[in-house]
């Protein structure tokens, strides 16, 4: 299993991101914290997925720069890049019968040359990561008799086995009931902890991103709006900005964890409370 403690740095300088001409994101500049786990939070629509796919260099800047270990992203090989960076899309497509371990082994390409066969090393590293996935029973069972759930851990055990310092991903616990959000957050916490992997991942729940993130990046207005820890970033103020929200936030009466509580303003109104000072 390779060291993930050794330094890899992803940050961006003056980025500016979109599609075509279309800017979506300007003049981000910011520092992934190496090591941490990371959610990017914001409105849908805001552009958080667009700084994740520039981040993880699926989608060229229109402006500025992605820096990895202090180089421009743009410059070194993919197969380079793919060494320490896996990102892992929105509702990903697998070939038609795959089975979980061929998946997992796509993870492997960016060690082996155009045309060579698995080594001892690509075996065992997915078999590392069928493990870390709670997989292990379901190696050999083709992607589309898996739950939706239990499809997200592959593509997850996918991106582990590629044995990256770094992983990007973009909304992880879509479509997933409870249990399984739990599931894969609990394997990229663990995985956090045990191996030091920088973990990147957008998060529509808030109270989920602050449980699990060390570090949140707020996404609002065509920009980054404010990057912080959860218990500095997530007050009634921010998610007024950033969500148009009314929402009280209390400490978790468990972790401590900022727990963000918003108020269904319509029925507050009927019962003569003022929002904005109940948010306040």
């Amino acid at each position: 299993m390779p060291d993930h403690h050794g330094a890899h740095g992803l940050g961006a300088r003056g980025l500016s991101t979109g599609y075509g001409s279309a800017v979506v994101l300007g003049d981000v500049t910011l520092d992934v914290p190496e090591g941490r786990i990371t959610a990017l939070i914001g409105a849908n629509g805001c552009g958080k997925s667009t700084l994740l796919r520039t981040l993880g260099r699926a989608l060229d800047p229109l402006g500025g720069t992605v820096l990895l270990d202090g180089e421009d992203i743009a410059t070194r090989p993919r197969r380079a890049v793919a060494r320490l960076l896996a990102l892992l899309p929105q509702s990903p497509l697998a070939p038609e019968g795959l089975t979980v371990r061929e998946l997992c082994g796509f993870g492997r390409h960016p060690h082996r040359g155009m045309f060579s066969r698995d080594t001892a090393d690509d075996q065992a590293a997915v078999a590392h990561a069928l493990t870390a996935a709670g997989l292990d029973d379901l190696a050999d069972v083709p992607l589309h008799r898996l739950s939706g759930g239990q499809r997200q851990r592959a593509w997850i055990a996918m991106a582990l086995a590629q044995e990256t310092p770094i992983m990007l991903l973009d909304e992880p616990t879509t479509y997933l009931d409870i249990a399984h959000q739990l599931d894969v957050l609990n394997l990229l916490a663990e995985l956090n902890q045990t191996q030091g992997r920088t973990v990147v991942m957008v998060l529509h729940d808030l109270n989920q991103a602050a449980q699990y993130a060390h570090h949140l990046i707020a996404v609002a207005g065509g920009r980054v709006h404010a990057t912080g820890s959860p218990d500095e970033l997530l007050t009634p103020e921010l998610i007024r900005a950033v969500f148009g929200v009314e929402a009280v936030v209390v400490p978790h009466p468990v972790t401590g964890t900022p727990l963000c509580l918003p108020i269904a303003t319509g029925r507050a109104a009927e019962e003569g409370a003022d929002p904005a000072e109940v948010g306040g």
